[in-house]
């Protein structure tokens, strides 16, 4: 029997930060300027996708060190880092500097995996140990360890005038509870909820070999319930939703058509898996938000749910999220039971 949907207790957007090359400065600002605007319409959080060499953000923590100093309230966090592209022990001390910079409000995302087009990057990116670098979950272990306070070294104490610490300095108690793993897979759900983790999903599932199971929200489902099986806190463990919702209630004719047209070019891709990893995508959901609402309840990974991220198209204009953010706020969001949070 389907489960009777959650009332949407958290409400978060995921933007991806696109800039001209010409320009990189103004999409910076734009994206700050959409953190803002999300903390005035009440978000509970916002998120920054990370891109490595192209025209998205490259340096996720840096823009959210900013924003930290431009909000007050609003949870910031990144959906996600790639750990193939980071040291663990050097981000663990940048993520809980932004993190005590936020007054505690950063939320770290993380996937692992080699880095993208690797045979061609990893010369400049692991000049001297690319062919024995580790991509697995054991560098997120590393990095959970490191920003939970365990040991990086036997050496501490004084030398000379200089204080050492055995610890990632500086130490961010509450962070270590706030981080989440991005995944569309059976495995890392299993592997997030036995190291503590919370568990970001989003509209990418690794479908299984069965045609009859290319079911993206049964799939999703199934990766959400093994994931709080696993999890110390069971059936309170925090999952995050990041489907792509596109409210259409305030738009102009013009940007209806753009939306609509956008999400009619990628919706082949949501009919079977794509590519090696067989990857199955979710439909964009565009629409009213009494619409958008009746498609989000019959979504059965969705009902299992109280907090969302959701995510923003890669390619609109500025003043198209500001139309989408601000429906998804004022109407969308209380449709489905959420409550602006309260201004700080």
């Amino acid at each position: 029997m389907p489960s009777t949907p959650r009332p949407l207790r958290r409400l978060g957007f995921l933007t991806i930060g696109l800039f001209d090359g010409a320009d990189p400065g103004r999409g910076h600002e734009s994206t700050l300027e959409i953190i803002e605007l999300g903390e005035r319409l009440g978000f509970d959080s916002a998120w920054v996708r990370h891109r490595h060499l192209q025209y998205g953000i490259s340096s996720p923590v840096a823009v959210l060190a900013a924003a930290s100093q431009r909000t007050s309230r609003i949870e910031l966090g990144t959906a996600v880092i790639p750990l193939g592209w980071e040291n663990p022990l050097r981000l663990a001390e940048d993520l809980a500097t932004v993190d005590l910079l936020s007054g505690g409000r950063l939320n770290p995302g993380v996937s692992v995996g080699p880095p993208m087009h690797y045979e061609q990057v990893k010369e400049a990116l692991y000049p001297d140990t690319a062919d024995v670098e580790d991509f697995s979950y054991e560098r997120v272990r590393r990095l959970l360890d490191f920003v939970r306070g365990k040991p990086a070294t036997d050496f501490s104490g004084v030398e000379g005038f200089e204080v050492f610490s055995d610890v990632v300095q500086p130490h961010s108690a509450g962070l270590g509870r706030r981080l989440w793993y991005g995944g569309g897979s059976l495995g890392s759900a299993r592997w997030a909820g036995e190291h503590g983790m919370n568990f970001l999903t989003s509209s990418v599932v690794r479908a299984g070999d069965e045609a009859d199971a290319y079911d993206f929200a049964g799939i999703q489902l199934s990766h959400i319930r093994e994931f709080r099986a696993r999890h110390p806190d069971g059936e309170a463990a925090r999952v995050s939703q990041g489907l792509v919702v596109i409210p259409t209630d305030s738009a102009t004719p013009g940007q209806r058509a753009k939306y609509e047209a956008y999400a009619a070019k990628r919706l082949p891709r949501t009919t079977t898996p794509q590519g090696p990893g067989r990857l199955l995508f979710a439909p964009d959901v565009v629409g009213t938000s009494a619409e958008i609402v009746e498609q989000l309840h019959a979504h059965a990974a969705f009902r299992e749910v109280d907090e969302v991220a959701f995510a923003l198209p890669f390619t609109f204009e500025h003043e198209d999220y500001v139309q989408i953010l601000t429906d998804m706020a004022t109407r969308l969001g209380p449709a489905l039971g959420w409550h602006p949070a309260a201004a700080a």
